[in-house]
């Protein structure tokens, strides 16, 4: 193999996929990026068993072949080489070492044969449709705040992807939760979504993905089977496996019966929680909301260093009442709504609370209280 590309393609392109490689592997092929090039492009590949990322890019093929190097360590060279610089990449006549070249710059690589290299692309999708990147993002971006990092719920470990037959449309919905909050956000489903299966999409690949979508206007096209999912972005295809247990019955913790409304400002309110909060010791303490008619109080007691409170003027009518919710979690939710004013839907002190946003009803958020 030999070939010359431009700097800055190669670095776009391994920026994508050496993310997915993990820093520590038992596996030596796993640490390795797979390079093949052929007629005028460079496929680059790199996986860690579940998720796999490849992309193709523009290069001077002189030389037709395909090897595997260090996926960190040729990031890391070919960031440091300067902007504008053609790099040569060559496979030595013994296969065992690479060369990068540019300008006067020159480094050998250690290489691992290509047929050592794992395939995840194996199998059939039994769905496939196309969607924007837009609509897509939105319903990850919405979502992904809420999903568990506890370990022995696995199944909470990831967004619930589905299908679902709402306010007389089929909508394609992402659900998220840790048992402590929820998050939920609807978009029309596009065609050829129709009866795929429910599935969840791990926490590791959705953090990719958020990397990946950095163009809106993007139409992605997505494939999904029982065990697997791959999207495609542009030039980068992305396979995932999925979490293989069921996401529980999330309807039930939605409730339907609050009644008590309070409409508040939603960056009045976000400032307010962040300046009470300031005076705990940790960002997981309580603050409590004390409603009263147009009032709301917020206040937060750390018998280490004090107390803090704050006034901020809410649309509330109902009776009087206390609750006390994670600083950090209302701060969660309030940053992923679009609108000016939050509504809350509340019951009692012990209920979970609703929060809509007035921007629309394509999203809901799910907040459990805290004792204070």
């Amino acid at each position: 193999m030999r070939i010359t590309l431009e700097r800055s393609n190669l670095l776009k392109s391994l920026n994508h996929v050496h993310r997915v490689v993990e820093r520590r592997n038992t596996i030596p092929i796993l640490s390795n990026v797979l390079l093949k090039a052929e007629g005028a492009a460079l496929d680059m590949k790199a996986t860690d068993l579940d998720l796999e990322i490849t992309e193709s890019t523009a290069a001077m093929v002189e030389q037709a072949g395909a090897t595997t190097v260090p996926a960190h360590l040729l990031y890391e060279i070919v960031r440091k080489l300067p902007d504008g610089s053609e790099v040569l990449l060559a496979v030595n006549p013994d296969g065992g070492t690479m060369t990068v070249a540019s300008g006067r710059s020159k480094f050998s690589l250690q290489c691992l044969p290509q047929s050592d290299f794992p395939d995840l692309t194996a199998g059939s999708f039994s769905h496939s449709f196309k969607m924007k990147a837009s609509d897509f993002k939105m319903l990850i971006d919405r979502t992904q705040f809420a999903i568990s990092t506890e370990e022995t719920r696995y199944y909470l470990n990831g967004i619930f992807l589905h299908t679902i037959e709402a306010s007389g449309a089929l909508k394609l919905r992402a659900v998220a939760t840790d048992g402590h909050r929820l998050a939920r956000a609807d978009v029309d489903a596009p065609p050829g979504s129709e009866g795929m299966p429910g599935i969840i999409i791990p926490r590791k690949t959705v953090g990719e993905l958020q990397k990946l979508i950095d163009n809106p206007d993007l139409i992605i096209g997505i494939e999904i089977s029982d065990s697997k999912i791959r999207l495609s972005i542009g030039s980068v295809v992305l396979t995932s496996k999925l979490i293989d247990g069921t996401f529980p019955d999330y309807q039930r913790v939605i409730p339907q019966a609050n009644d008590k409304e309070m409409r508040v400002d939603c960056q009045t309110f976000a400032r307010a929680v962040d300046r009470v909060s300031t005076i705990s010791s940790e960002r997981g303490r309580a603050v409590k909301l004390a409603l009263a008619d147009g009032q709301l109080m917020l206040t937060v007691n750390n018998p280490d260093s004090g107390s803090a409170t704050e006034e901020v003027a809410v649309g509330y009518e109902s009776d009087a009442m206390e609750i006390g919710f994670n600083a950090k979690y209302l701060l969660d939710i309030t940053a992923q709504l679009s609108g000016e004013d939050a509504i809350f839907l509340l019951a009692d002190a012990g209920s979970p609370t609703l929060i809509r946003d007035t921007a629309g009803a394509d999203a809901l958020y799910v907040l459990m209280p805290m004792r204070v």
